[in-house]
């Protein structure tokens, strides 16, 4: 599971859930002798439970890696009919109510916000966005700073011990310059990224096969350039291909 990837939508569920479920031991109505949801078995757990039950299947389901079904459904689909159900019961019990208290109250507002979270998720790109911020890429080279040298620096020659540079060659710590008309490409550097929207990781082997789904509002690692795409590596340290790499934002 990649906590990295919920949303602030998610977020939102999972306070909801929380306060749906504190609502079901308040009153559910202001009479003398007022009950709870418990105190109804239908209504504690087939609402209540049930809406808390659809918000822990929308969140599961953005952490999973990959999508599970429950009788042909998604997991976040299942969820969020349990929270809409749970939100249209609450609805009509309060309307039916004579006098209802903070348990039926608060229960049908927090089921409310469940359904709409989960719904609106996502279409709303402000509830896209991640909800545990990704760490920030480090901090580049000032402009003209030169690496350090030493142990595996590609520029240094190795010397024989106690030997002299032969002539044509380089001092220690110098770097051959290349010709001017054969300039050596630029060499890859990795490099932290974010999608502009959800886009398939393919398996890092070439084949055709989908691993994951990269989401927007979350930081992934550039690694190696493959053809038009980026070899990229994922928070959970999964590696594979994103083959449309247009329009990303670089860290």
């Amino acid at each position: 599971m990649n906590i990295r990837s919920l949303t602030r939508g998610d977020g939102v569920v999972i306070g909801a859930a929380v306060l749906l479920f504190i609502a079901s031991f308040l009153d559910l109505s202001d009479a003398l002798f007022a009950s709870n949801a418990w105190d109804q078995l239908g209504l504690g757990f087939g609402v209540y439970l049930g809406g808390v039950i659809g918000a822990a299947l929308v969140v599961t389901a953005r952490l999973l890696p990959q999508p599970r079904k429950v009788a042909g459904l998604e997991l976040g689909t299942v969820g969020t009919v349990l929270a809409v159900s749970a939100a249209w019961v609450l609805l009509w019990t309060l309307i039916d109510a004579v006098s209802a208290g903070a348990g039926l109250i608060l229960g049908f507002l927090a089921a409310l916000v469940i359904a709409a979270a989960a719904v609106a998720t996502p279409l709303v790109p402000a509830l896209q966005a991640g909800l545990v911020p990704a760490p920030r890429p480090a901090a580049p080279q000032p402009y003209g700073a030169q690496p350090q040298g030493g142990y595996g620096y590609p520029g240094a020659q190795p010397q024989p011990f106690g030997g002299q540079p032969q002539q044509g060659q380089p001092y220690a710590g110098q770097v051959p310059q290349a010709p001017q008309d054969q300039q050596p490409a630029a060499p890859f550097s990795p490099f932290w990224f974010a999608v502009p929207g959800p886009r398939p990781l393919y398996a890092e082997d070439g084949s055709p096969a989908q691993i994951a789904e990269l989401s927007p509002g979350v930081w992934y690692l550039a690694v190696e350039q493959r053809g038009a795409g980026l070899l990229t590596e994922m928070q959970d340290g999964r590696r594979g291909v994103l083959q449309d790499a247009s329009n990303i934002q670089r860290g």
